[in-house]
């Protein structure tokens, strides 16, 4: 399928396919005349990715799972091969930063709170 369908497909927009693209997370075949061709496992893929990113990964967290993309994602990680041992560890240095700024965002709201009173 061409861009336009596969980004219909998988609810995003063709800039973010080139987007995904030129960040090394999706690739895909040429036609003849040049024009991007993707497959089913494409529009996975894409969903995928932007699973991940709608729960706080970075595109740079989502290299870890590059491996992953091309199936289903489960409902829970577990450590389950040596590919999933590596996203496990981003998952976890993941919520250890999302909880550290959210301690800081707490602490800012804390003390405007404090002086608006």
């Amino acid at each position: 399928m061409r861009i336009g369908e596969a980004a219909a497909a998988a609810g995003t927009t063709t800039r973010a396919l080139r987007y995904y693209e030129e960040q090394g997370l999706l690739s895909a075949a040429r036609t003849a005349r040049g024009h991007r061709d993707y497959d089913q496992r494409a529009v996975r893929r894409v969903r995928n990715i932007r699973e991940l990113l709608a729960v706080g990964f970075t595109v740079e967290d989502v290299r870890a799972f590059a491996d992953l993309l091309d199936r289903d994602l489960p409902d829970r990680f577990a450590v389950i091969d040596d590919r999933c041992v590596v996203a496990m560890r981003v998952a976890l240095d993941r919520l250890q930063l999302l909880d550290e700024r959210i301690a800081r965002l707490t602490d800012l709201r804390a003390r405007l709170s404090a002086r608006l009173r």
